[in-house]
């Protein structure tokens, strides 16, 4: 027999429970985003406009950003397939952004003129009610030939 908690917990006869309100969100690239200026000094926000799911209605399309609805840690992942990666650049830096601190991880000399790489990064992320997550990309050097196609950026409350 199935049991629930009014508004918070549905429940079945194994001890499966899942949280229907609980924020949970998964969004992805809707096309390549080419030729990014990464040399212009400023983080460029990396688009995922198509939602796979938005249990909570918590994830906007337009700017790509993820807002907490509740105080808690919040699990928050990110990957990318990078494309034309050129052998000059100095160092490529993706910054998962949230109100409350910025988490970066950085790839040095990313190897060969039209090269491929993979970026990603995962924190359990402290975030207050309102606070705000995106993800960007920075660098240095090389021609703004750089392409992000398949990308990914998901997250929901842990605790």
């Amino acid at each position: 027999m199935a049991a629930t908690i009014p508004g918070k917990a549905i429940g079945d006869e194994n001890g499966h429970v899942i949280f229907p309100l609980q924020s949970a969100f998964s969004a992805v690239r809707s096309a390549t985003q080419s030729n990014l200026d990464i040399n212009a000094g400023a983080q460029i926000v990396i688009d995922m406009a198509t939602e796979i799911f938005d249990q909570n209605a918590d994830y906007n399309t337009s700017t790509s950003t993820f807002t907490a609805p509740v105080t808690g840690r919040y699990q928050l992942n990110f990957y990318t397939y990078m494309a034309d990666v050129d052998d000059d650049f100095a160092y490529l830096q993706l910054d998962l952004v949230t109100s409350n601190r910025q988490y970066n991880t950085i790839i040095e000399n990313v190897g060969s003129e039209d090269g491929y790489d993979n970026i990603s990064i995962s924190v359990l992320a402290d975030m207050d009610a309102s606070d705000t997550a995106v993800v960007k990309i920075q660098g240095s050097g090389g021609a703004d030939q750089l392409d992000l196609t398949q990308s990914g950026f998901s997250g929901y409350l842990a605790c």
